[in-house]
């Protein structure tokens, strides 16, 4: 289910916007859009799923209990004139730990067969094996219902961010209001 975020006043947001020289309304967009993506990272770092740890997972491609969790970052990107904040999960931690598996986590896998590479075996249960089966993976979505459940909010600080920096930028903001009771 997704909810429908209404927002008034964007058109007159957009026309205030456009007075502005453009590395401004760059830099005011940039970190308008980090604030609400931000809103968003808490509750997916909340929602994550961690597992115990144990002395395998600690060696295994580097991982650590937490590692996924630690992988969520904000990341905003200018390109053709438009400005994008993105929530990611995935990559490479600080700790070093590579967490290719954060879309596994998040929509599942179906049943599949693991082959072992470069004609090796595959270590498992304490036997050597060419090929496993493996069950798959039930979805333990975190950044879906991160967005879900707290969008309106993300709105609401994308647009208190636009009207703190333009008060900083020395811009009178009076006419513009930006709040809860917009949306």
């Amino acid at each position: 289910m997704t909810d429908t975020v209404y927002v008034k006043g964007l058109a007159e947001l957009q026309k205030f916007l456009d007075q502005l020289p453009a590395k401004i309304e760059k830099n005011i967009m940039r970190s308008a859009l980090r604030a609400g993506a931000k809103v968003i990272l808490e509750e997916a770092r909340a929602r994550v799923p961690v597992s115990t740890p144990n002395a395998k997972n600690q060696r295994l491609y580097g991982a650590y209990s937490g590692a996924l969790r630690d992988s969520l970052r904000v990341t905003t990107r200018y390109s053709r004139g438009k400005i994008t904040a993105s929530v990611k999960a995935g990559g490479v931690t600080k700790r070093g730990a590579d967490v290719f598996y954060a879309q596994w986590v998040e929509y599942g896998t179906r049943p599949h067969v693991i082959t072992a590479r470069n004609k090796g075996y595959l270590s498992f249960a304490g036997g050597a094996y060419k090929a496993v089966n493996h069950p798959g993976a039930q979805p333990r979505p975190f950044l879906r219902p991160a967005m879900d459940t707290r969008s309106h909010e993300a709105v609401i600080a994308v647009g208190r961010q636009i009207k703190a920096r333009l008060t900083k930028a020395g811009i009178d903001t009076e006419e513009v209001t930006i709040g809860a009771d917009d949306l």
